[in-house]
């Protein structure tokens, strides 16, 4: 199982959301390049950056921080937070270097730029799925639709994407161990890829993810306040091969 280190950028900052609150929120690291460079030193293999400025915005704040982290880490580097246009998408996979691009919000309120990516980029598309009781959340998670997690998940299937990243928003942050239920529903309900997001709080959660046999596993508050170490990370990954 692949693990994805996760940082978030905020005002220029690695930040940690609680339940996704804007509200409420913990600066962990005032440099995320300083923080991309010591996850790559330490052995993580994969990160995940979230540009939340430009969730909340619609369009990507942090693009000049997330090229000079991905330069500075030297690994692959999946991004999401604010992508909404082809053009945005464009930039991030070829002028960027980013390896692949998650979109959210974008998905739900205009399927055709995921299929008309997804033509373009292949596997290098991924769908953000955030749900809040089960219903898909958008903008920053600020509104809350009508549409099923697990409708959703299988239109994006159908629309060729290969990798969902799916976050439980009640778990988010909250160091209560991931929503196992709802990610066992979605392994049920696709044959795609599969990262699980939220919640992840120690060495026993990602296994308990593991176990489910799913793609990959996000972690971000657990690797920042010591539950989670990346030697850990680099156990659960082996373990997973």
């Amino acid at each position: 199982m692949q693990i994805f280190p996760a940082i978030d950028l905020k005002d220029g900052r690695c930040v940690r959301l609680y339940q996704g609150d804007f509200a409420q929120e913990t600066v962990v690291n005032p440099d995320p390049i300083a923080q991309a460079t010591a996850f790559s030193k330490q052995g993580a293999t994969y990160l995940h950056i979230v540009d939340l400025d430009g969730a909340l915005e619609g369009k990507p704040v942090n693009l000049d921080v997330i090229r000079a982290m991905k330069k500075v880490a030297k690994l692959p580097v999946q991004v999401g937070g604010g992508i909404r246009t082809m053009r945005q998408i464009t930039f991030y996979l070829e002028e960027a270097g980013i390896d692949r691009v998650i979109i959210g919000s974008a998905a739900l309120e205009n399927p055709d730029l995921v299929r008309d990516a997804v033509k373009l980029y292949g596997a290098k598309i991924a769908v953000g799925i955030d749900a809040k009781d089960g219903f898909v959340a958008t903008s920053g998670w600020l509104d809350v639709s009508a549409t099923d997690y697990l409708t959703f998940a299988r239109e994006v299937e159908k629309s060729g994407v290969q990798t969902i990243i799916f976050t439980d928003i009640a778990k988010d942050g909250t160091l209560e161990g991931p929503n196992l239920e709802q990610l066992q529903a979605l392994q049920q309900a696709v044959s795609i890829d599969i990262i699980a997001s939220g919640g992840v709080s120690d060495k026993q959660d990602l296994e308990q993810l593991s176990a489910l046999d799913l793609y990959g596993a996000i972690c971000g508050k657990a690797l920042y306040n010591g539950n989670i170490s990346m030697a850990e990370i680099t156990e659960v990954e082996s373990l997973a091969d």
